[in-house]
């Protein structure tokens, strides 16, 4: 059993006691129209019920208060409390004399009708609550007179409305900071999660530098900087592969450095640029964009390979390979390759 299906039922037993009270006439002899008694009855009885139990539909707020959803249920049922605010109370009044209207037989009407906006508010139509409390008030006054309405249960009714309306308010707060505090706590683990990630990926770059430079950068201590030609050109490879590393991490897996490598020992200069365009990218596409490049440069047979990333949204990766024309000068080199790697869809 649910916390609302238990307020439910207490609002249910406290309408019909509202409204079994209409059934005791204590001086019959004043009653002029007893049908208008029950008509009033069997009037407010089924639409107080089914605002009780009307299943409700989410909508956002758009009336510039808290943002959520909000229960709102359909105009027809806001139509329905309006007509019982009306019709139930005049009902009432109008079939006693007026020696009877302050008798609790018909004075139910004022709590009744307190109750059912009550409910109307607490299903979040405050503008229909506090018209129909106005309706029934004005009605209230016009046949017992204000003071006489006042102390017949009409500042009941207004307590009960307006302290559902702060309840409701407190509650909208409530679940409005629980959501913040929500969306702050994921947004937390998010933010650790990633930092967590950078970790885990500099140790990695940490590990492999160390693999990459260690035994060159013991070899020249060892030595004290004299080192052969053949270690000159594995130190200038490792620096390379370092840069690579800092410059362009997202384009690397063990099949491109390879190839890099490969490139780099037959006398290829490879330089390689991260100009974005891969963040966010799923494993597997970038899985196979890093298999086409390592294809690419393992085919190569350009002095210079130019590699950059491209933020396009359909290129992610472009491959540019120059050598020098026979004639021309140093800085004159022809274009012999051109490669884009479209972005996986």
């Amino acid at each position: 059993m649910t916390v609302r299906s238990i307020l439910s039922g207490i609002a249910l037993a406290f309408t019909a006691y509202l409204a079994a009270r209409s059934l005791l006439w204590t001086l019959p002899d004043t009653v002029d129209r007893g049908w208008l008694l029950v008509a009033a009855l069997v009037i407010y009885l089924p639409i107080t019920w089914v605002w009780i139990l009307l299943p409700t539909r989410q909508r956002a707020a758009v009336d510039g208060g808290l943002p959520g959803p909000r229960i709102v249920p359909p105009r027809w049922a806001a139509a329905l409390a309006l007509l019982a605010a009306v019709v139930v109370p005049n009902a009432a009044f109008a079939a006693v004399s007026e020696a009877g209207r302050a008798q609790p037989f018909v004075t139910w009407v004022i709590g009744g009708i307190g109750a059912l906006m009550t409910v109307v508010m607490v299903r979040r139509r405050p503008a229909v609550a506090w018209v129909g409390t106005g309706l029934m008030a004005l009605s209230a006054a016009v046949w017992l007179g204000p003071l006489a309405a006042l102390s017949l249960g009409l500042v009941g009714s207004l307590v009960w409305v307006a302290a559902a309306q702060l309840i409701s308010y407190a509650l909208d707060r409530v679940a409005h900071d629980a959501e913040q505090l929500s969306e702050l706590q994921q947004a937390a683990s998010a933010w650790q999660a990633s930092q967590s990630g950078r970790q885990r990926e500099r140790r990695l770059h940490v590990q492999r530098a160390l693999h990459v430079a260690g035994p060159v950068l013991g070899r020249t201590i060892e030595t004290g900087g004299n080192l052969r030609p053949s270690e000159k050109n594995s130190a200038r490879l490792a620096e390379q592969s370092l840069r690579d590393e800092l410059r362009s991490p997202r384009l690397l897996d063990d099949g491109v450095r390879a190839q890099i490598d490969a490139a780099r020992r037959r006398g290829t200069i490879v330089m390689l640029f991260d100009e974005g365009g891969l963040e966010g990218l799923p494993a597997p596409a970038l899985a196979e964009i890093r298999s086409e490049l390592a294809g690419i440069v393992g085919e190569a047979s350009s002095e210079r390979l130019i590699i950059r990333t491209s933020p396009h949204h359909e290129v992610a990766v472009t491959v540019v390979g120059r050598t020098a024309s026979e004639g021309a000068g140093a800085d004159e080199d022809a274009v012999d390759l051109w490669r884009e790697i479209r972005r996986p869809s």
